[in-house]
């Protein structure tokens, strides 16, 4: 089995080259960045260059592009360059080179505006047929990259799968108030609960839309997250009081945040379902938020060896003083100034 990655030098390419590698596939890594994981070193909008990476692949795995840590430093064309024009030369070159499968990393950002509702609202519950309103180029560009996949599919010789991620990485938060205010290992087990999948997860995703897809189509499309403990039902209050619905579902979380002193955000703005993912790709997330808690109360490691061993690779070659990377103020101010008036409890 030959797999070609892009991104093979970003942290969820990294992942996936370290898994394949492990279960004895020959992996092709294509970034414009050299890695350990990268045999293969140029730009996905290169066709002569994809072209003789392509050579005897049977499945893509398409994680490479501009993220939403670019937005603030690449222009509209780069984006447009890259995660468009670069998914469709790979899908042009997979599809004359008879690959089997490509998988299209994608991301729930495409869902835009849609998810922050205002406080005095409920929260909203995502699911692949959630309307979308796009708010920035790279939510805009990734959704136009999905549709691509859709018209490549289309002559039903090539499956397209598209796996909409949540959060996965390990850097601090790009909220200042919230890097200030809360311990980021805090952060992202609060984020299990509606926004986060860990790596290990979304690599075991991406394998499954490869080998187990259970649906019929030769396009399809999946939110990947870890599942949530919370029902549609519970939208009406966790926009407003989340900790009455964690109470009822986890009431263990408080002595166990109390003890590391953690708290809990006083506002969850959506909730991702992840249900088709787990029945169509028959896959299971190992951590949750549950699992997470176990780990916490035992005093063993909430992440997977694979997060751990991959780490924070950062998406700029240079560092920012006091934060991760530069982001826009209105893309951040709505929901950290609201976690700032609203929180009121110290759980």
């Amino acid at each position: 089995m030959k797999v070609l990655i892009t991104g093979s030098s970003g942290n969820l390419g990294t992942a996936l080259a370290i898994v394949c590698k492990n279960k004895g596939f020959k992996v092709v890594g294509v970034d414009k960045r050299a890695s350990n994981e990268t045999t293969h070193v140029g730009e996905i909008n290169d066709e002569a260059f994809i072209n003789n990476c392509m050579k005897g692949v049977d499945i893509v795995f398409h994680t490479a592009g501009l993220h939403k840590p670019h937005v603030a430093t690449h222009s509209i064309q780069d984006f447009i360059e890259t995660n468009i024009w670069g998914t469709c030369v790979l899908l042009e070159s997979a599809k004359n080179n008879n690959v089997k499968s490509f998988i299209f990393s994608s991301t729930t950002s495409v869902y835009g505006s849609v998810l922050s509702p205002d406080q005095n609202l409920p929260s909203i519950w995502i699911e692949e047929s959630t309307k979308i309103e796009s708010k920035n180029i790279y939510g805009l560009t990734k959704l136009s990259a999905e549709e691509l996949c859709r018209l490549y599919s289309l002559d039903k010789k090539m499956k397209c799968i598209v796996l909409r991620n949540s959060r996965f990485f390990y850097e601090d938060d790009d909220s200042k108030f919230v890097r200030d205010n809360y311990d980021q290992d805090n952060v992202k087990v609060n984020e299990l609960l509606y926004r986060r999948v860990d790596i290990e997860d979304a690599v075991q995703a991406h394998l499954n839309a490869a080998f187990e897809y259970k649906g019929d189509e030769y396009f399809d499309k999946f939110i990947i997250s870890s599942t949530t403990p919370f029902q549609r039902d519970d939208c009406k209050i966790l926009n407003l009081n989340p900790k009455s619905v964690m109470m009822r579902l986890h009431p263990n979380y408080l002595k166990i945040y109390k003890k590391k002193g953690w708290k809990l955000f006083p506002r969850f703005d959506r909730v991702y379902d992840n249900a088709r993912a787990r029945k169509y790709l028959n896959w299971e997330p190992k951590y949750t938020f549950a699992y997470a808690l176990e780990c916490l109360e035992n005093g063993k490691p909430f992440k997977s060896a694979l997060a751990e061993r991959v780490g924070w690779i950062q998406y700029h070659e240079n560092t920012f003083s006091d934060m991760p990377y530069p982001v826009y103020e209105d893309n951040i101010i709505s929901y950290a100034s609201s976690i700032h008036k609203y929180e009121t409890s110290p759980m």
